[in-house]
C-alpha cells in the first residue's frame, strides 16, 4: 500500500479495535500452579493507547477469551468497551459499532489469527502484527514490524496519530 492511502485509511480512524493473545501480549499463555492466569502486556502499547484516546480515537478490545488480567490492565489504562469472552467477534464488533455510530470505514482493526479475520476483511484500516498468520498479513492494508506483545500495538498508535497531522511516523526502534 502506498504511503498517501494508508494514511488516508489511518486520518479516517474513529475507532481503534484490538485483539488480546497475539496483539496486546505475545499470545503465549501463562497460569501458575493454583490455576491462575497472567499475562505481560507492553508499558509502550499502553502510553499509545492513551494517547489516542486523548487524541480523540475510542479504543476498544474484542477477545474470544474471558481474563481478569485484562481486565485489569484495560481499566488501568481506561479503555471502557472491553468486550471479553466473545467468539463470534464480528457479532460483538457490529453491535459496538452501532453503540458507537460508527462506521466500519472509521475503524481500525489490529490482529493475529483467524478468528480477528472477519474485523479486518470490514475495517476501513486492517492491520496484522509483524508476526501475525500468513492469511492475516495477507488481508490486512498494513503489517506492523513489531509482533505482538512487543511494541505493536504502540507502532498502531503511532501511526493513527501522524495520520492526523499528514505524515507517517519514524520506523519504531526495536524494542
Amino acid at each position: 500500500m502506498t504511503g498517501t492511502t494508508l494514511l488516508e485509511r489511518a486520518a479516517r480512524v474513529r475507532l481503534l479495535v484490538l485483539d488480546v493473545d497475539g496483539v496486546l501480549t505475545d499470545g503465549r499463555l501463562h497460569y501458575d500452579a493454583d490455576g491462575r492466569e497472567f499475562k505481560s502486556f507492553h508499558v509502550r502499547d499502553g502510553l499509545g493507547l492513551r494517547r489516542c484516546m486523548q487524541g480523540g480515537i475510542e479504543v476498544a478490545v474484542i477477545s474470544g477469551r474471558r481474563s481478569p488480567a485484562t481486565e485489569a490492565r484495560m481499566s488501568e489504562l481506561g479503555v471502557r468497551h472491553v468486550l471479553l469472552g466473545h467468539e463470534d467477534k464480528r457479532s460483538a464488533w457490529d453491535t459496538l459499532l452501532a453503540q458507537l455510530a460508527v462506521a466500519a470505514e472509521d475503524t481500525a482493526c489490529v490482529g493475529d489469527d483467524l478468528p480477528d479475520l472477519p474485523l479486518l476483511e470490514r475495517a476501513g484500516l486492517a492491520i496484522a502484527v509483524a508476526d501475525a498468520e500468513a492469511a492475516l498479513r495477507e488481508a490486512s492494508h498494513w503489517v506492523t514490524t513489531r509482533r505482538g506483545g512487543r511494541g505493536a500495538v504502540r507502532e498502531v498508535c503511532d501511526l493513527l496519530l501522524a495520520a492526523r497531522t499528514g505524515r507517517l511516523p519514524a520506523p519504531a526502534a526495536d524494542g
